[in-house]
C-alpha cells in the first residue's frame, strides 16, 4: 500500500515538474520577443531627413494648396493689372512657370525621400504585427502542451486506478474462492 502511495505522489511530482518545465521554456521563447516589442530601435533622423518629412508634411497639406493659391492669384492680378512698366512678369507668365516648375522639380524628389522612410516604418510596423501573431502562436502551443501533459497524465492515473481496481477485484475472487470451496 505504501509504494502505491509513492508511485502516485511520484507520478504526482512528474506532473508538477512537467508543467514547470513547459512554463519555463515558454517563458524564455517569449523574451526576445518581449525585448524587442517593449523597447523598440529609436529612429535617428539625418537634418536631411527632417527637413524632407517637414516638406512633405507642408507640401500635402490644404495650408500649403490655399496659400500657392494665394501667391498664384496675387501674382497673376499683379501683371495682369499692372502697367507694363511695373509688371515683372506679363501675360505669358514665363517666369511664374519657370517658378513652378523649379518647385515641382525640388519638391518632387524630397517628397518621395520622405515617403521612402515612411514605407520602411510601415515595413517595421509589419515586422512588429508578425512578432505579436508569433508570440500568439506561441502562447497557444504552451497552452497545447499543458493540456497534451495534463491528458496524459490523467489517462496514467486512470490506467494505474484501472490496474489496481482489477488486482483488488482478483484478490477479492480468491478470497471468496477461499472461503467457498465447491
Amino acid at each position: 500500500m505504501d509504494t502505491e502511495i509513492e508511485e502516485l505522489l511520484n507520478a504526482e511530482n512528474e506532473h508538477i515538474r512537467k508543467l514547470q518545465e513547459i512554463v519555463k521554456k515558454t517563458v524564455e521563447d517569449e523574451n526576445l520577443i518581449l525585448q524587442n516589442l517593449l523597447n523598440p530601435p529609436k529612429e535617428i533622423l539625418t537634418k536631411g531627413q527632417k527637413i524632407s518629412d517637414k516638406v512633405a508634411r507642408f507640401g500635402g497639406s490644404w495650408a500649403f494648396i490655399i496659400s500657392f493659391f494665394i501667391i498664384l492669384v496675387i501674382w497673376i492680378g499683379f501683371n495682369a493689372t499692372a502697367p507694363t512698366r511695373d509688371a515683372f512678369d506679363p501675360y505669358p507668365f514665363i517666369l511664374m512657370n519657370l517658378v513652378l516648375s523649379c518647385i515641382a522639380a525640388l519638391q518632387a524628389p524630397i517628397i518621395m525621400m520622405s515617403q521612402n522612410r515612411q514605407e520602411e516604418k510601415d515595413r517595421k510596423r509589419g515586422e512588429n504585427d508578425y512578432l505579436i501573431n508569433l508570440k500568439a502562436e506561441l502562447e497557444i502551443r504552451s497552452l497545447n502542451e499543458k493540456l497534451d501533459a495534463l491528458v496524459e497524465d490523467q489517462f496514467k492515473i486512470l490506467f494505474n486506478s484501472q490496474a489496481r481496481q482489477l488486482e483488488m477485484l482478483k484478490a477479492i475472487q480468491k478470497k471468496i474462492e477461499a472461503d467457498n470451496p465447491l
